[in-house]
């Protein structure tokens, strides 16, 4: 059985960070969660736990996704049956381990695990 997946964040490439911050935050009314350096900024969805990522840097030909936390996603990844399609193997992307896998129609499936909670624990 594979590991438990929970949807964290909801991924959306954008062109401008600054407008899109400014459409979710004035006219959708959300707050802003955090930010990372100037490409990437979450917003906070009112009544869910779930997160807006906005990146200004999104892979080339990807669309929104989402981005499910896993305890350890290098053994997530060992665990995939060979009919799952790798797109990307885990790799550190400070301050998180990721990897992305595609569904059958070719839906883009972010994974992660935070390494920010090990750090904070040594």
């Amino acid at each position: 059985m594979l590991a438990r997946m929970r949807l964290t964040y909801l991924y959306h490439p954008v062109t401008d960070l600054k407008q899109a911050v400014a459409f979710y935050r004035d006219v959708v009314g959300w707050d802003e969660a955090w930010r990372m350096g100037d490409d990437t900024a979450a917003m906070q969805i009112p009544g869910s736990e779930v997160l807006m990522m906005l990146d200004a840097t999104p892979d080339a030909g990807t669309g929104p996704s989402g981005f499910f936390e896993v305890d350890d996603v290098d053994e997530f990844w060992k665990s995939l049956p060979e009919s799952v399609t790798k797109v990307t193997p885990p790799e550190d992307l400070d301050p998180i381990r990721y990897a992305a896998i595609t569904d059958p129609g070719g839906n883009l499936i972010r994974l992660f695990t935070d390494l920010s909670s090990d750090e904070d624990s040594v």
